[in-house]
């Protein structure tokens, strides 16, 4: 009788486990589907939702510039997808792309040998799986695992040196799993499959809407309120879909380097939003910075990548 009821004790736990695994992202999809509710009735119309969320905005701008009536995958062009003027420009910048150079010199990285005859091809044996499936949460180490951070694990585990997390060879090589990920239409797919991964997810999303540093800002309040509206002479660009099109090519990263590679990481952007945010930034490989884009990514889901692509 007792070992009867031991079983049936099992059978009801492995049930229950079975049924809470597919919760653990319940409220990730709650937040996940508001926040695309929230921007397509923002962008819905424009001139007519000013008082509700473009207080500061000209008559001129939001009857001549803005696009009425976005849906969700047209918030992967970030302010492009929002402004008439902002668009015309990308596009005649996108007929010749500056990011092409950059994918060869990652497809040459990717095939060159390390020291012990190994290459990146043996650590991501399918370059656009690799452009697509990070980040993800690692359930063996109970961590979130980033391309960033892949990438340098695979070298130090082959006796080499860790790169820059920034810019220079890095993105380069992630520009080309990127790519090979957008020929392949892959799409951003953030799995949270336990409540290790929910509980990352949450603080993740907990930094992303906290007020902090000497400006008491949080990033949500220019990218999620404040999408849209300007800062000097630039339209704050859409929570939704800023993971989509890195690593990414900024004019303004180009104009500052000596070879003109304005190519960078997600984690760079992010440092300097972070700073102009007034504070310090975590590092890149660091457990908040990790589940900072893991939430990102996640808000995100169904959007399809389109790196590298190319920002002011």
């Amino acid at each position: 009788m007792l070992l009867k009821i031991a079983k049936t004790a099992a059978l009801v736990a492995i049930a229950a486990c079975t049924l809470n695994a597919s919760d653990f992202n319940a409220q990730a999809e709650k937040d996940r589907i508001a926040l695309i509710k929230y921007f397509e009735a923002k962008f819905e119309d424009p001139l007519k939702n000013r008082n509700t969320f473009f207080p500061y905005s000209t008559d001129d701008e939001l009857k001549n510039n803005f696009i009425s009536g976005l849906k969700f995958q047209d918030f992967s062009e970030g302010n492009y997808s929002f402004s008439k003027n902002g668009r015309m420009s990308y596009e005649e910048i996108k007929e010749f792309p500056p990011t092409e150079e950059f994918v060869e010199y990652g497809e040459a990285l990717y095939e060159k040998p390390f020291a012990n005859g190994k290459s990146f091809q043996d650590c991501f044996p399918d370059p656009a799986q690799a452009g697509s499936m990070y980040p993800y949460f690692d359930e063996t180490k109970k961590d979130v695992q980033t391309l960033t951070v892949a990438i340098n694990q695979c070298l130090t585990s082959n006796g080499e040196k860790a790169w820059k997390t920034t810019k220079g060879k890095i993105a380069h090589l992630e520009a080309f799993f990127v790519k090979s990920a957008q020929d392949e239409e892959k799409i951003i797919d953030v799995k949270i499959n336990s409540a290790e991964a929910a509980a990352a997810y949450d603080r993740g999303k907990e930094y992303y809407y906290t007020q902090r540093g000497y400006l008491n800002l949080s990033c949500a309040e220019c990218h999620v309120q404040g999408a849209g509206q300007r800062v000097r002479n630039e339209s704050l660009s859409p929570f939704l879909g800023q993971v989509t099109h890195f690593p990414v090519y900024r004019l303004k990263w180009a104009a500052a380097d000596k070879n003109n590679d304005g190519l960078g990481t997600l984690e760079r952007r992010m440092s300097g939003c972070i700073k102009d945010q007034g504070q310090v930034p975590p590092k890149n490989d660091s457990k908040e910075m990790k589940e900072l884009l893991f939430f990102m990514a996640y808000m995100s889901n169904g959007m399809k990548i389109d790196g590298p692509d190319i920002r002011k």
